[in-house]
């Protein structure tokens, strides 16, 4: 177990960082982009605005604030995951009948709140929700704030993208992302039978990205990153494909000409089957 000084990944200070960035962003949007498709594909920009504008508002009712104004009945991962995707199209879709200028002003109202709530909370207290896709069943708030953190940064990407402007590609904001999004590996894995030391390289490259190990120990999938035996199967990821890959927005089949997979393939494949948000 950790000690309680040290915060496994610690992007607190980060959501800041992407909400500054969001805003600037969205003063400079013109009414077109605001209507362009995203890789998210029943949403276009204004959509993904909008369902930022949910996560801010939601997290300040429910968390802060303890109101949910009803409640959650979910018995399994499908109920769960049946329930976000409701709350999400729901918001969205009454969200048509904004217009973008409000929608920033909101964001203007509620995003240093959503920060502010987020600094406040004990790092290792009981998170209100767990990370369902890192297979937790109940998370500390650090983890809690780390797939935050992703939410964050993913959809201000899919904007980004849709637009064509960079921003969020960079060692200090697009690393912490994918190494919180690599949690979910170990879940991944986690009814694939295979011997002791057997271990899998996940490699993002460029400057921005990193390396992961997995490795089978004492009959579990363990994530690190030190290389403890000689991995089986080495998959390398160009970052902008990884974001879009792990996040479901594209499939494996899509691009499996453009991912280099070396050694075992089964196991390299399903490195790729990966999926860090709730899908």
């Amino acid at each position: 177990m950790e000690p309680k000084t040290t915060i496994p990944i610690d992007v607190v200070s980060l959501l800041p960082v992407l909400d500054d960035n969001l805003l600037n962003l969205l003063r400079s949007l013109s009414p077109n982009d605001w209507q362009k498709q995203t890789v998210a594909k029943l949403w276009k920009v204004k959509d993904v605005v909008a369902h930022l504008l949910d996560g801010n508002i939601r997290v300040l009712s429910m968390l802060r604030d303890s109101y949910s104004g009803e409640s959650v009945q979910a018995h399994s991962y499908q109920d769960l995951l049946d329930y976000l995707n409701t709350l999400n199209a729901d918001w969205v879709k009454a969200m048509k009948r904004v217009s973008p200028a409000v929608l920033l002003l909101l964001h203007e109202a509620t995003g240093k709140s959503y920060c502010d709530y987020y600094a406040s909370l004990d790092p290792f207290g009981k998170a209100g929700f767990a990370v369902n896709w890192a297979g937790e069943n109940e998370s500390k708030n650090w983890m809690h704030i780390a797939r935050e953190y992703t939410e964050k940064w993913l959809h201000q990407q899919q904007i980004r993208d849709a637009v064509g402007l960079p921003g969020l590609m960079t060692k200090a904001l697009f690393y912490p992302f994918i190494d919180i999004f690599m949690r979910a590996l170990p879940y991944t894995f986690r009814d694939l039978p295979a011997a002791e030391q057997t271990s899998v390289q996940v490699v993002i490259t460029t400057d921005i990205g990193g390396t992961w190990y997995l490795c089978r120990e004492r009959g579990a999938w363990l994530l690190g990153k030190e290389r403890k035996s000689k991995p089986l199967s080495v998959v390398s990821i160009d970052p902008d494909m990884a974001w879009k890959l792990f996040s479901k927005s594209i499939r494996p089949e899509q691009i499996s000409g453009s991912i280099a997979i070396t050694g075992n393939r089964e196991l390299g494949e399903k490195v790729l089957s990966m999926i860090s948000v709730m899908a």
